[in-house]
């Protein structure tokens, strides 16, 4: 026998904490090798989002390669507390809701599981209405019709539809998604090495490329208060450049109820009077951009302000993957060794986060010199759907969009749909099954109006963060602090057992340290004085829920 692994010798099966679907994996279902496990990782990192990650550091002033590092190092910093967390997976073979029982308590755990749950569905629902906008734009490419910008009937019936391909997968079981994830992976692997090389064909160079980031730096209009002209301000125009250097603008016009008219480009500031909703516009011979908004650019200067904005992203990308550093054991549980659940995980998430963040950056960059309709860096497709909806040819579009699907189905599936599944079925383990918990997780997706979370994306990662490293912080502290990775197996399931603290079901250690943890994490989001707590939310909730646990858990009860 797998020294690693602890079975369970006791029948428990009577138990309304015990389910088919929440009982340990025996040895023999160990299916999982670390190439199994990176394939899933590699499945879950090539998304949209992670394909999108990069534009939302550049647009704020990073250049390309302080996001991608950024990026590889939260993704290293994460993957850590990930490995720790999966080791009871592996060990006893247990969901994260089973293994949560022992830290919160068997109805403790539902605060925790059930957040992380309605946080995945909010996940699975972004991604199936971006799945289904892929599916929308193969319709329009067989049809040739023009896709509609905003929201369309259309839209929701590609919608519709990949929600059911997603049930499906969710109602064949766990075994169809490894069988997913393990075929998809290197498809996706082929899909990123395939566009970058499309980049560097058209742009006749990385260098040339990447020397186009500096241009997506910039908004298409600032402005700038002068001190010295009482209410005036200067506005400040950026325009993209072809790769020759020439501007991709010849007109421009400062939208205003008295002001229709067009005016010749030039790079000069322009002095204005009012400095508030001004509306910029920008067209050459055969194209008109959108309409952007000016933005008011703060002054005064900060020394520290770099270094702030990196710690920002930093925690906003620790964040990303916040929610699967605490279910991480739904998946690991069928992974056979330790070896297998560490390696899997440290080759499939940091190297693929990275490469997939890059392709977003080399892509766009060659796409602002390569596409002549893309006069402003405000109108970049960073989005890869808007920019395989540029090319003229059906069959590429279809192609791609394709992949677009394997992509976000690959990810919807394992990383948005077991933990919540878990979660909903650890409410009620004899009445809900896997299956109904993925289809309440399906529901859930609907009900969030995913069309609408889709722009606040980073945003909610730092919220999220907040959230949810006090839970993770909790988790790590009773598994290897408190109890030295050693659980009762066959108490976990027990109604009156070891786990249910006097019972009452609740571990109030757990509650004090969660909710102290959370306050203090979110604090920040409503006294401006303490926003630093804030943004720095992962850190600050997971290191004080870690040490106030352990701190009030002298031995376990």
């Amino acid at each position: 026998m797998n020294k690693d692994i602890v079975e369970l010798d006791e029948d428990v099966s009577n138990s309304p904490l015990y389910s088919e679907d929440l009982a340990p994996v025996p040895p023999s279902q160990r299916t999982w090798s670390k190439w199994h496990l990176a394939a899933i990782w590699v499945g879950m990192a090539v998304c949209i989002p992670t394909y999108l990650l990069a534009s939302y550091m550049i647009k704020t002033g990073l250049n390309w390669y302080e996001a991608l590092i950024i990026i590889g190092l939260a993704n290293l910093i994460i993957t850590i507390p990930m490995v720790l967390n999966g080791h009871a997976g592996v060990k006893y073979g247990i969901p994260f809701p089973v293994i949560g029982r022992a830290a919160f308590g068997t109805k403790g755990v539902h605060l925790a599981s059930v957040t992380r749950g309605i946080i995945a569905c909010g996940w699975f629902g972004v991604q199936t209405w971006i799945g289904g906008l892929a599916i929308y734009a193969i319709f329009n490419a067989i049809t040739g019709a023009t896709g509609e910008l905003g929201l369309s009937v259309g839209k929701f019936v590609g919608f519709g539809i990949f929600w059911i391909i997603n049930m499906y997968f969710i109602w064949k079981g766990t075994e169809s998604i490894k069988w997913l994830e393990t075929y998809s992976a290197p498809i996706l692997i082929i899909m990123g090495v395939a566009l970058i090389y499309w980049s560097y064909a058209k742009a006749d160079g990385f260098s040339v490329v990447l020397d186009q980031s500096i241009q997506l730096e910039k908004t298409a209009a600032t402005i700038t208060k002068n001190k010295d002209l009482l209410n005036t301000s200067t506005l400040h125009l950026n325009v993209l450049k072809d790769k020759e250097g020439v501007l991709k603008v010849t007109e421009y016009n400062i939208i205003s109820d008295e002001n229709t008219s067009w005016t010749t480009f030039t790079e000069e500031p322009i002095l204005i009077v009012n400095t508030e909703n001004v509306q910029v516009q920008f067209r050459n011979n055969e194209v008109v951009s959108s309409i952007v908004n000016a933005n008011v650019l703060d002054t005064e200067g900060n020394s520290g302000s770099k270094l702030w904005s990196y710690l920002l992203w930093l925690t906003a990308m620790v964040g990303f993957w916040a929610t699967m550093s605490i279910s991480i054991a739904d998946i690991t549980r069928y992974a056979s060794t330790q070896k297998d659940q560490v390696a899997g995980q440290f080759i499939g998430l940091p190297a693929t986060m990275m490469l997939y963040s890059f392709v977003g950056i080399f892509v766009t960059c060659a796409a602002i010199i390569n596409f002549k309709d893309i006069l402003i860096a405000d109108d970049a497709p960073w989005d890869p759907v808007s920019l395989i909806a540029k090319f003229k040819n059906p069959v590429v579009v279809i192609v791609a969009q394709i992949f677009m699907i394997i992509a976000t189905l690959s990810t919807n599936i394992a990383a948005n749909v077991i933990a919540p599944s878990n979660a909903f079925s650890n409410l009620w383990p004899k009445k809900i099954s896997f299956k109904t918990g993925g289809t309440i997780t399906g529901i859930f997706g609907i009900l969030i109006m995913p069309w609408w979370l889709l722009d606040e994306i980073a945003g909610f990662l730092i919220f999220v963060s907040g959230l949810l490293g006090p839970v993770l912080g909790i988790l790590i502290a009773d598994y290897y602090v408190v109890r030295k990775k050693r659980l009762e197996l066959a108490e976990l399931y027990k109604k009156d057992g070891q786990y249910s603290y006097q019972r009452t079901g609740f571990n109030k250690a757990a509650m004090i340290a969660l909710f102290i943890g959370v306050f203090a994490a979110l604090i920040g989001y409503w006294v401006p004085a303490l926003n630093f707590l804030y943004s720095l939310s992962w850190f600050t909730g997971f290191i004080i829920s870690f040490v106030l646990y352990c701190l009030l858990m002298k031995k376990p009860n």
